[in-house]
């Protein structure tokens, strides 16, 4: 509508299309309209009160205004113009209820690559809550991008590679057992590490050991390689399961190790392009004159670092994807590192620099804004917090609604989503506080509530006899009932000729306020894209859902004069929330 008003006013102004566009703004108030065209630019030009041009503008287009624009006031230096709501509002539900689970996509990414870094582990380690951000946010964004169109690539970018595996294999080779190996690896994996440690500190010898096996590591020693492999492997294998339950999967599971050899040419490149000077026996590639300080490429004794290896990988990944952006979801605080690799990139030659981005998150924080690190000193893995999650929906839903069937699996997909929005919900450069007990409430800003709003919805679709829409002035019959709590509502509607009856009634307030709520998905699915923020579309789901229940108080459906509209309007809206919940990466419950 924007873009349709700012044509017409362009034409009849004899102006740039997207000059007015830029200045069109959404009235503070319904009062004022949908739009306002602010005269103030026009006064310098016409040598005239904005008011008054208001005024003659308002009298020359009030009769010429396109379809979709019911009438435009003068209010002081604005003109502010009203959108035709029963054409608005049939439209819509029309574009909705054709489009599906497809409503808001697009194809402006058809042959376009992304590539998106998330998640990213250590192997050996537990999967903490530490890594969460990344996974769901990265997650989220693939999503959306995948929904405009773009080939996505998800590059899950381990930890695998590091002194620490030196250590690991010293402590495995002493006091490893095969036979818990395999029944806790991760576990495991950790205790024999943290062994490691404690016993270092009284046994010198042990930090030489551990140098020893990583240097046998380094060199390809047979035996160093295979107990590598293998610990890489049962992390992975463990991983793979939280992954699971999340419903996230990736494209790729690449790490540190995969560039350890390529990164000395890539050192051998950067001294060739006379990028890398000596310091005090270490490597690196002064970015002084950017105000990035000194990168280190290189270590006095020999030892490469992430950097290296992340320029070695951008490099690979661009010959192996010709991607037209590479997004880097990682925390904020490694914000200098990525300035510096891109910088690197760039003065050594590599146009496509410019594409890459980090897109960067805020820590999480616990009720006392501390790190959410340990709990009386155990990690956060991820897979207790699901399954508290998972428990804690289960219960609430034992309380509410003791006759529901499938509890786990329904309570499983709220727990998730609960921790998901929890996520989602804020915006992803600000530190997050991480309270499970407020994220798994059925009431205010949660998951819970917007899983519950379209359940609510759905059951007002299936206790109606009428179609939710009208097709050649026919009321078409329903056949099946519906009790799964899994069904989709799209299913309801499986009419072809999505025909709403002409004669709409005069909409209230509530109607109103949905449709035009519902009308907006398309362009917050945009800004989500644009600026990587997720938190848009969370926030607009919320607001979604907040509208729909105010509808839901306010204004009967079944057996009112109205039934079908309402009916095709809740249905409309049922497709929304939904696909903004999917995009999130969020499942939705017909009954909960």
């Amino acid at each position: 509508m924007r873009e349709k008003l700012a044509l017409f006013l362009a034409k009849y102004m004899h102006l740039e299309k997207g000059d007015v566009e830029n200045i069109i703004e959404i009235p503070p108030s319904h009062d004022l309209g949908d739009y306002a065209f602010p005269c103030f630019f026009l006064a310098k030009l016409q040598k005239k009160n904005p008011g008054e041009i208001a005024g003659d503008i308002v009298k020359k287009i009030q009769n010429k205004l396109p379809k979709e624009f019911e009438r435009a006031e003068a209010n002081g230096p604005y003109v502010n113009f009203f959108l035709n709501n029963k054409l608005l509002a049939e439209n819509t539900i029309k574009q909705v209820l054709k489009e599906k689970d497809k409503y808001g996509s697009s194809n402006e990414g058809k042959g376009k690559t992304i590539v998106v870094e998330m998640s990213s582990p250590n192997i050996a380690k537990t999967f903490s809550v530490g890594h969460l951000r990344s996974t769901i946010i990265g997650n989220s964004l693939s999503k959306i991008f995948s929904f405009k169109g773009y080939k996505v690539v998800k590059i899950n970018y381990l930890g695998d590679w590091g002194t620490q595996f030196g250590k690991l294999i010293a402590a495995y080779k002493r006091w490893g057992k095969e036979t818990e190996l395999k029944k806790y690896p991760i576990d495991y994996l950790l205790k024999l590490y943290v062994e490691f440690h404690e016993k270092a500190k009284t046994n010198k010898s042990l930090e030489d050991e551990a140098r020893s096996w990583f240097k046998e590591l380094e060199d390809g020693n047979k035996e160093a390689l295979n107990l590598w492999k293998r610990f890489r492997e049962l992390s992975i294998k463990e991983f793979k399961k939280t992954y699971g339950i999340l419903d996230i999967d990736f494209d790729d599971y690449s790490g540190e190790s995969f560039y350890e050899v390529s990164a000395n040419k890539i050192i051998d490149k950067l001294r060739k392009k006379r990028l890398i000077k000596e310091s005090e026996g270490a490597l690196i590639v002064g970015l002084d004159s950017y105000g990035l300080g000194a990168a280190l490429i290189r270590k006095k004794d020999g030892a490469k670092l992430y950097l290296t290896r992340d320029i070695a990988a951008a490099i690979d990944r661009y010959n192996k994807y010709k991607f037209n952006k590479m997004i880097y979801e990682v925390g904020k605080e490694q914000t200098l590192h990525f300035k510096q690799l891109f910088k690197i990139l760039e003065i050594a030659g590599y146009k496509w620099s410019k594409q890459c981005v980090h897109v960067a998150h805020g820590l999480y924080l616990d009720k006392n804004g501390k790190k959410l690190a340990t709990r009386e000193g155990k990690i956060f893995a991820m897979e207790n917090l699901l399954k508290e999650a998972t428990l804690k929906a289960f219960n609430i839903i034992q309380e509410k609604n003791p006759g529901l069937r499938n509890k786990d699996k329904v309570a499983e997909i709220v727990g998730i989503g609960a921790i998901i929005y929890g996520d989602l919900k804020n915006e992803r450069t600000r530190d997050a506080v991480f309270e499970l007990d407020r994220f798994i409430s059925f009431e205010g800003n949660t998951g819970p509530y917007l899983q519950y709003s379209y359940a609510r919805a759905s059951s007002i679709i299936r206790k109606s006899k009428k179609s939710p829409l009208r097709i050649g002035h026919r009321e078409t019959q329903r056949t099946g009932p519906f009790h799964s709590p899994f069904h989709r509502a799209s299913e309801l509607d499986s009419t072809k000729a999505l025909q709403l009856d002409r004669t709409i009634h005069d909409l209230n307030e509530s109607e109103i306020k949905l449709a035009k709520k519902i009308a907006l998905f398309p362009s917050i699915v945009d800004d989500a894209l644009k600026g990587f923020y997720p938190s848009l579309l969370a926030n607009y789901a919320y607001e979604l859902a907040q509208i729909f229940n105010e509808f839901y108080h306010l204004v009967p459906v079944i057996e009112s004069v109205e039934e079908s509209f309402r009916l095709a309007l809740i249905n409309a809206f049922c497709h929304t929330i939904k696909n903004a919940l999917a995009l999130l990466g969020i499942k939705t419950l017909e009954e909960m």
